[in-house]
C-alpha cells in the first residue's frame, strides 16, 4: 500500500448493520470510514438512517468530503466524486440497489469492491441478481480480483456458481448489543407479529395474509410501518419508539414466521434481548444460530398454534423454558464471536489489493481500440453520420490526450462502398469489412464463457456477433453501433453503445416484429447517444431505455467550407433553380411535395426549376414501393412536372456541392426525422433553406443558427406558397445565414471531446 491511512467507503445506510460493522472495521485498525448521507426514498430503506459521526475522523480535505456527502451512492455518483474516492479510499462496501450500480463501481472505482450480501429469498440467489443487472457479467469481469462477495452468513455462497464462490469473503453480521435487558412483562395477551409494507409489497402482503389465515383466531398486533393504510385495526402502522418499546414489553409473545434459510430480520433478536417468548418456525437461519431443539421452535403451523395457545393461557412452564433457552441464539451475533472472521476476511481483501496494485506497476500501455459499426448498407446521410462519429472518437480522444485507434466496420459487399466513400475521414481510421453471424442459446452461452463472462446467461433466443475474421471484434475495447438496425441483440462480449438518430416507425405506423429486435438491442446498450431532445424522448418512451443511459450530444457536421473542399464555381449562364434533397423513404413526403410543386408552377407561376438529388432518387419514379405509387402517377400525369423537375440521383460530393452551391435555395420536405445536414451544408455555401417544421429541425436551426424558413409539410398549398416566397426572397435570406467561421465552430473536430467523454466512461 502507501503511507496514507487505509480508508473505507461503507456505502450503505442500514442503521442496525452500521452500528455493528463500523466497530468491526475499527477493530481491524481501519479508523477512516466514509458513510453516505442520503438514501433512496423507497420501502426497502425503512431501516435506513444517516450518520455524520465518522466525518470528523476523515483526514481528507473538507471541500472534497462535501462533494462525497452530496452524492447518491446507490445509483450515479459524479465523475468528480469517483475521482475523489479513488484518490483517498482503498475499499468500498456496496449493495446493488439499482441494476446499474455494479457497472458504475466496476467502471469508476479502482480499489477493492465488497458486494455486501445479507441474504436473498430461497428462490433467488446472487447470480440471478448478476444476470438481471445492467451489464452484470461485464461488471464482474471488469472488477476481476478486485470484486469480493461479502457474505454475512457463512453458507450464503453454497448455492452460488463457482465464479462467486471463488470471490467470497465471510464478514459475519452481528448485533451491536447482545445484552439481555429482560424488560418483558407480557401482561397483554396478544401475539406480536412484525410485518411492514403490507399494502405496497406483494411479498409482505402474502406473509400478512398467511398469518391472518393461520392465527387470525388469536388476539394479535401487527407492528411495522405501513405506507398504505391496512383495513385491520390490529395493524398498528408507524408508532413512536416509546410505543414500540411498550409493545415489546407488554405483548405476551412474538411469532416469527420465516423459514428462509438465507435471510433473517432484526426483530426476533430484539424479542430475545427484551426477554419476550419467541415462537418461531423451523428451517430458517435461527436453526443455524442454535435454534434446533429449542422449545420455541415449531415444525408445523399446528404445533405453533398449540404453543401460542398455551402461552396465551398462562402456561408458566412453557414460557419459562422458552425464555431461558432462546438466548443461545444470540451467541453467534456477539461481536467477540465475529471479530476473528472479520479480521481474516479483511486481511485477505487488503493483502490481495496490495498484490494487485504491485502487479499493476507502470508497463507499456497498449492503445485502446474502438469499433464503429455500420450495421446495414447505409448511403447518404446515414453513412456520413457513422463517419462523423468515428472521426469524433478519433479526434476527441486526442483532445483528451488519451489517443485511441478507431476502426469502421462496414458490411462485406462488393457493391456497397468504394474507397472514395471514406476519403473524408482521417487516414489513420482503419476500415474493416464484416458479416453478421447469429448464435442460439447454447452457442451464445459458450461464447460468453470462453470470453470470461462466467455469470452471463442468455435472455433472448438469438444473438448477433461480428464475423470480421479477427476473433469477433474482440481486439476492440468497445463497440459503437451507428443506428439500431440490427436483427437481434449483440452478444455482449464488449461494452456496446448505440447511436440512435430517430424512431420514424413510431410516427409512420410501421412498427413490426423486426422493430422489437431493434429495441431489444438498444436496451442492452451501456449508453445510447442521441443528437436531439426529440429522439431522446423517443428512446426513453418508445424504446423503454432507462433515461440515465441516454445521452444527448451535439449534432456533428463536416467542415463544408470552401477552404477545405475547394471553391464552388458560380455560374451565371444557367436559369435559377432550387435543390430538393430526398430519398425513397416513406417519411420524405413525396406525394405532398409533388402536389406542392404542381401548385407552385401551375397556380403560382413558379419560375425556378427543381433539381432532385439523393440516394436512389434517379430511379425513384420506377420504384414498386407501395408508398410511392401515388407520387409516380401524379408525376406521370403532369406535363409541367416533366418539364420543370429534374431527377439527378446520387451525385459525387464535388458535383453535389457545385449543384447545391449554385442553387437559389434548398428544399427539405420530410414529415419527421432527425433532421437533414443538407441544411448546414447549404449554409456553408450561402444557400438558404425552406424546411418542414418539426422538432428535430427546430433543434438543428437553434444549434447552427440557420435562420430556416418553415412550412407545414402536411399542407401542399402552403408548401407551394412558401416555394414562391423563397423564389422572391432567397437573396435577402441568404444574407442572414451564419458565416463560415461560426459554422466551423460546430464541426466534428470542435465537438469531438464531448463524444469521447461519454465513450471513455464505458471502457
Amino acid at each position: 500500500m502507501s503511507d496514507k491511512p487505509l480508508r473505507v467507503m461503507w456505502l450503505l445506510n442500514h442503521g442496525a448493520a452500521r452500528k455493528f460493522e463500523i466497530p468491526m472495521l475499527k477493530a481491524m485498525g481501519i479508523n477512516e470510514i466514509f458513510l453516505p448521507k442520503s438514501f433512496p426514498q423507497e420501502i426497502g430503506f425503512r431501516s435506513a438512517s444517516i450518520d455524520y459521526s465518522e466525518d470528523d475522523n476523515l483526514t481528507i480535505p473538507r471541500e472534497e468530503l462535501e462533494i462525497l456527502n452530496a452524492q447518491n451512492w446507490y445509483k450515479t455518483p459524479t465523475k468528480e466524486a469517483w475521482a475523489i474516492a479513488n484518490k483517498h479510499f482503498d475499499i468500498c462496501f456496496f449493495i446493488c440497489q439499482s441494476l446499474g450500480f455494479m457497472s458504475e463501481v466496476s467502471r469508476s472505482f479502482q480499489g477493492a469492491a465488497i458486494w455486501r450480501a445479507y441474504g436473498q429469498p430461497i428462490d433467488v440467489n446472487y447470480s440471478v441478481v448478476v444476470r438481471a443487472m445492467m451489464h452484470g457479467s461485464q461488471s464482474v469481469q471488469r472488477l476481476g480480483r478486485r470484486l469480493w462477495f461479502g457474505i454475512a452468513y457463512e453458507h450464503l455462497a453454497d448455492v452460488e456458481p463457482l465464479y462467486l464462490q471463488r470471490r467470497k469473503v465471510f464478514l459475519p453480521l452481528g448485533l451491536s448489543n447482545c445484552s439481555i435487558n429482560d424488560k418483558w412483562m407480557g401482561r397483554e395477551k396478544v401475539i406480536f407479529f412484525v410485518c411492514p409494507d403490507i399494502g405496497p409489497s406483494s411479498y409482505y402482503g402474502q406473509i400478512y395474509s398467511e398469518f391472518k389465515r393461520d392465527f387470525g383466531d388469536f388476539p394479535y398486533k401487527v407492528g411495522g410501518a405501513q405506507p398504505i393504510e391496512v383495513d385491520d385495526p390490529n395493524v398498528l402502522g408507524f408508532v413512536t419508539n416509546e410505543e414500540h418499546d411498550r409493545n415489546m414489553r407488554e405483548c405476551r409473545l412474538m411469532f416469527y414466521h420465516s423459514r428462509e434459510p438465507n435471510h433473517i430480520h432484526y426483530h426476533p433478536y430484539e424479542a430475545i434481548r427484551v426477554g419476550m417468548p419467541l415462537v418461531f418456525m423451523s428451517g430458517g437461519i435461527l436453526d443455524r444460530m442454535g435454534g434446533i431443539g429449542l422449545p420455541g421452535r415449531c415444525q408445523t403451523i399446528a404445533e405453533a398454534k398449540e404453543k401460542i395457545r398455551r402461552i396465551l393461557n398462562d402456561d408458566a412452564d412453557l414460557i419459562r423454558r422458552i425464555r431461558e433457552t432462546q438466548t443461545v441464539m444470540l451467541g453467534p451475533m456477539h461481536a467477540d464471536r465475529c471479530v476473528d472472521a472479520w479480521r481474516i476476511g479483511m486481511d485477505k481483501v487488503i493483502s490481495d489489493l496490495a498484490l494487485i496494485r504491485l502487479e499493476k506497476r507502470p508497463l507499456p500501455i497498449k492503445r485502446k481500440k474502438i469499433a464503429v459499426i455500420v450495421p446495414v448498407e447505409y448511403r447518404g446521410g446515414s453513412l456520413r453520420g457513422a463517419k462523423l462519429v468515428a472521426q469524433a472518437i478519433y479526434s476527441g480522444s486526442r483532445r483528451w490526450e488519451e489517443p485511441v485507434d478507431v476502426v469502421i466496420l462496414h458490411l462485406e459487399s462488393a457493391n456497397s462502398y468504394q474507397n472514395e466513400d471514406f476519403e473524408d475521414i482521417s487516414p489513420e481510421i482503419q476500415l474493416r469489412s464484416f458479416s453478421w453471424e447469429s448464435m442460439d442459446h447454447p452457442r451464445a452461452r459458450r461464447a460468453m464463457r470462453y470470453a470470461g463472462h462466467d455469470g452471463w446467461e442468455p435472455t433472448y433466443n438469438k444473438y448477433l456477433v461480428v464475423n470480421d475474421g479477427i476473433k469477433q471484434l474482440l481486439d476492440c475495447d468497445a463497440w459503437v453501433v451507428v443506428s439500431d438496425r440490427v436483427a437481434a441483440p449483440l452478444l455482449p462480449l464488449k461494452p456496446c453503445l448505440f447511436v440512435v438518430y430517430d424512431y420514424l416507425q413510431r410516427y409512420e405506423g410501421k412498427s413490426t416484429i423486426r422493430d422489437s429486435s431493434f429495441i431489444d438491442a438498444v436496451r442492452l446498450a451501456q449508453k445510447v447517444i442521441v443528437t436531439t431532445e426529440f429522439t431522446r424522448s423517443d428512446v426513453i418512451q418508445y424504446a423503454g431505455v432507462d433515461h440515465e443511459l441516454v445521452v444527448k450530444l451535439p449534432m456533428l457536421t463536416t467542415d463544408f467550407s470552401n477552404e477545405k473542399l475547394g471553391v464552388v464555381p458560380r455560374r451565371s449562364d444557367i436559369n435559377p433553380y432550387f435543390v430538393w434533397t430526398t430519398n425513397a423513404a416513406q417519411h420524405k413526403n413525396h406525394e405532398n411535395s409533388l402536389r406542392a410543386l404542381s401548385f407552385y408552377y401551375d397556380s403560382l407561376d413558379g419560375k425556378m426549376d427543381c433539381y432532385v438529388t439523393g440516394v436512389n432518387t434517379k430511379d425513384l419514379l420506377r420504384s414498386e414501393a407501395r408508398h410511392l405509387q401515388g407520387s409516380i402517377k401524379l408525376f406521370e400525369s403532369s406535363e409541367t412536372l416533366h418539364k420543370k423537375v429534374h431527377w439527378l440521383g446520387e451525385l459525387p460530393d464535388f458535383e453535389y456541392r457545385t449543384t447545391l452551391g449554385n442553387a437559389a435555395f434548398l428544399w427539405h420536405t420530410a414529415k419527421i426525422d432527425n433532421g437533414t445536414f443538407s441544411a448546414v451544408e447549404a449554409a456553408y455555401l450561402s444557400v438558404p433553406t425552406l424546411s418542414s417544421d418539426y422538432p428535430a429541425m427546430r433543434e438543428m436551426d437553434e444549434q447552427f443558427a440557420l435562420n430556416l424558413m418553415w412550412m407545414n409539410s402536411g399542407d401542399y398549398k402552403e408548401m407551394g406558397r412558401k416555394l414562391k416566397e423563397m423564389e422572391m426572397t432567397h437573396l435577402s435570406r441568404a444574407s442572414t445565414l451564419p458565416n463560415v467561421e461560426s459554422l466551423s465552430e460546430q464541426h466534428v473536430d470542435e465537438l469531438s471531446a464531448e463524444y469521447w467523454e461519454v465513450i471513455r466512461e464505458c471502457l
